[in-house]
């Protein structure tokens, strides 16, 4: 019997911005660990998904709902011999804080981030599915589409959500924000791991081991995978995917196929065809 090939397909949202719904389907893949600036909530439709996630180890039934923070490191791949199939939408957080603000009745509320990572419940996996079938078929309008996103986002306020208020956080993560913030500065330069640990203060070696012990990736992974992102904005507004590779450091085009691959399941060139075709 023949081997199934794995399938992605994204989809953008016409009326909502940074927001994109990916329906998936995994028979011979398996993710790198990576970690998404977006939400991404979605819903396993069939097999069984399984993952690294937060520092732990999930495994995800049909109906069960996945909710993955933004910059929280996981990975991915099929739990058993069936072919995992899957949808999830990422939303930026900038089109998503206030509606969570005002679940929660406070502008002032600060980040949300959920305390879970698998979730059973039916009212929130309706309000994925209702919303992920709206953008797919480039269906209603703005407003019912936001409308939608609100009802996820009201959900998890009521079900588990916690606010971080930015200021206050520890020394260590302090300095590893520090540290991130070079890197994003910087994703264009050929930076070293002397230049991020001079950044956040810390000796090479201790900065090392404290960055891997919070992220559950090393400082060079961190750097790929925020090359990768930035370098997805720029295919999704049109810009040759040669190009994007010299711009984000990689050394050819076949070096850049592979990173991309590794966390969007397609080529760069693939994907760009996917998500501008249907804008």
């Amino acid at each position: 019997m023949a081997k199934q090939s794995s399938r992605f397909d994204y989809f953008k949202s016409r009326h909502v911005p940074e927001l994109t719904v990916l329906w998936a389907s995994l028979s011979d893949f398996s993710y790198d660990r990576h970690a998404h600036e977006e939400y991404a909530v979605g819903v396993t439709l069939a097999g069984q998904q399984d993952f690294f996630s937060n520092g732990a180890f999930h495994r995800s039934s049909p109906g069960n709902v996945v909710l993955l923070n933004p910059e929280e490191v996981h990975d991915g791949h099929p739990g058993n011999d069936s072919t995992l199939g899957y949808v999830m939408v990422y939303v930026s957080p900038r089109q998503v804080e206030s509606m969570f603000a005002d679940a929660v009745g406070r502008e002032d509320a600060g980040r949300f981030r959920s305390r879970e990572t698998l979730i059973s419940d039916p009212v929130l996996r309706h309000a994925i599915l209702d919303l992920s079938h709206l953008v797919t078929q480039q269906a209603g309008t703005r407003i019912e589409q936001e409308h939608s996103l609100y009802r996820i986002a009201t959900r998890l306020v009521q079900r588990s959500g916690m606010f971080q208020v930015d200021g206050k956080v520890s020394r260590p993560d302090a300095l590893l924000i520090r540290a991130k913030e070079y890197i994003l500065a910087h994703l264009k330069d050929d930076v070293s791991l002397d230049d991020i640990s001079q950044a956040a203060h810390l000796s090479k070696y201790h900065f090392l081991r404290l960055f891997r012990q919070q992220y559950g990736i090393t400082p060079h992974q961190y750097v790929l995978n925020c090359r990768v992102n930035a370098a997805r904005h720029d295919l999704a507004a049109g810009a040759p995917p040669n190009e994007v590779a010299f711009r984000y450091g990689f050394t050819d085009l076949s070096h850049f196929n592979r990173r991309f691959k590794r966390i969007y399941g397609k080529t760069p060139h693939q994907y760009q065809r996917s998500v501008t075709a249907r804008h």
